[in-house]
């Protein structure tokens, strides 16, 4: 009994470590994703009360959200750890009020362009909101809170776009009230971030050697059954291995993530599910930011009633519900994994080409929740397939880097193809090249299907000289066996 008692509050412990900064990030996180004015964001600016433009929009204010997070992800992502996650949550709880309350009142193209530099501030600072729960928590609940963070906000953003769908269809309120809807929102998850526990150390920056050797046996339990990747497992800062305090400055962490960089991406397994990453988010923050002003296109709101948010909130559920699900698929990845990505690419671009080509609103929406779905699917598998191997420090550095990737070649498509100073292409135009994009990344994942296909056929035939040998030597007289066992 002596025993019972002493162990049972040693159990209840990092339950209630656990369950404090659980429920003040899943209510943050739900609130800063009820957006109901989101689905509704094109026709909102093209109300003549913004006296904007469809060529303004599409061409001059969207593509400064790309430009912004390009050139503030990288500083986010550092001054996230250096900090150590509180201060960026607050901040990017601060730059959605800002957001929105300049959604609400601000009017005129330099306004809207500094709104989208706002919002691509926030979403920079996603970075803090997933990693804060790893330097609080004991690293055998890392799983399952990161989907409870992340299933809330994925509920909020369903949530929203369905209130909003339901608020403009049903009660037929203005899209302006559906912005201060979504400030109020906001507002409320400016609140949370105040009441999270400060951590004391964080991934890189304030790392000592004894949290390292303290957390790696249990952060790393799920992990360590394969032997090959123990080189990917050891720490990322000098300081954290106990090389001492000094090494984890600016300089060495920086020289650390170098490192860490070439002995990841090293790796073919990795590379391939990382070069699809960057590429498909690539091609999916162009379809997600411009969908908008295609349906607009197609289907004025001025003269039709439209359903962005019902199309937002089935894409939402369906696609949590086919990442959900992949767990349950009997694939084998690390074998098919390459001609998967090569035929579910074809059909992301199967569906932005036909959004493009056949211009029915209708079919438009069905396209885009296909498209929405199979992109969800394809990032989970890319996602688990990374982390698979890699310790909770390392796919952080990965997931940023890709993310990186992504982002500046969103940057450059942006800057060719939508940008006014550049092509400045009617989004119809722009959604054929995006389709295009799409058929170009299932050649290449068709083409190492095929590499990978010739390489194991290499690997078996050599095997059978070897094969065929043992059977001669233990045949009679020399003669093979009929038979192999």
């Amino acid at each position: 009994m002596e025993v019972a008692s002493r162990s049972s509050p040693a159990r209840r412990g990092p339950d209630r470590s656990l369950l404090v900064p659980t429920v003040l990030l899943c209510v943050y996180g739900f609130f800063s994703s009820l957006r109901p004015s989101e689905p509704f964001l094109t026709a909102y600016l093209l109300e003549p009360d913004k006296n904007l433009t469809e060529t303004q929009v599409v061409n001059e204010i969207y593509p400064v959200w790309t430009y912004s997070y390009l050139a503030l992800l990288l500083p986010v992502f550092l001054a996230t750890d250096y900090v150590r996650y509180k201060p960026v949550l607050l901040l990017q709880a601060a730059s959605l009020v800002a957001t929105y309350a300049m959604l609400w009142r601000a009017r005129g193209l330099a306004a809207m362009q500094l709104l989208e530099f706002l919002f691509g501030l926030a979403t920079a600072c996603d970075v803090g909101y997933f990693s804060y729960i790893y330097s609080v928590v004991d690293p055998a609940h890392y799983q399952r809170v990161t989907g409870y963070c992340r299933s809330v906000t994925l509920f909020g953003s369903a949530a929203g776009s369905l209130a909003g769908q339901l608020l403009l269809s049903v009660d037929g309120v203005k899209l302006e009230h559906l912005v201060i809807i979504t400030l109020a929102s906001a507002a409320v998850a400016f609140a949370p971030p105040w009441f999270l526990p400060m951590p004391r150390k964080s991934l890189f920056f304030h790392n000592s050697a004894a949290d390292g050797d303290g957390e790696r046996p249990r952060g790393s339990s799920h992990t360590d059954n394969d032997a090959n990747d123990a080189e990917s497992k050891t720490p990322m800062v000098p300081g954290a291995a106990g090389t001492g305090g000094g090494g984890t400055g600016p300089g060495a962490v920086l020289r650390a993530l170098r490192d860490d960089l070439r002995r990841c991406y090293g790796r073919r397994p990795l590379l391939a599910w990382s070069a699809w990453w960057a590429l498909a988010t690539c091609g999916y923050y162009l379809i997600v930011n411009y969908n908008q002003a295609l349906w607009e296109k197609v289907r004025p709101s001025l003269d039709y009633d439209i359903y962005n948010g019902y199309v937002e909130t089935l894409s939402t559920l369906l696609g949590a519900l086919a990442a959900l699900l992949v767990g349950y698929l009997p694939v084998s990845w690390s074998r098919w994994g390459e001609l998967a990505l090569c035929v579910l690419s074809l059909l992301m671009a199967a569906c932005v080409l036909t959004m493009a080509l056949l211009r029915d609103i209708w079919v438009c929406y069905g396209s885009y929740v296909l498209f929405r779905i199979t992109y969800m699917l394809l990032i989970t598998v890319a996602t688990f397939q990374i982390a698979a191997s890699l310790n909770v420090q390392r796919y952080a550095l990965v997931f940023g880097v890709n993310t990186f990737a992504a982002l500046a070649l969103q940057t450059l498509l942006t800057v060719v193809l939508v940008d006014s100073a550049g092509l400045g292409l009617d989004v119809f135009a722009q959604f054929i090249i995006y389709g295009a994009y799409f058929a170009i990344i299932a050649v290449i994942f068709l083409m190492a299907a095929l590499c990978s296909w010739i390489r194991r056929r290499g690997q078996e035939e050599t095997h059978h000289p070897e094969e065929e040998e043992v059977v001669l030597n233990s045949a009679p007289n020399g003669d093979a066996s009929p038979c192999r066992q």
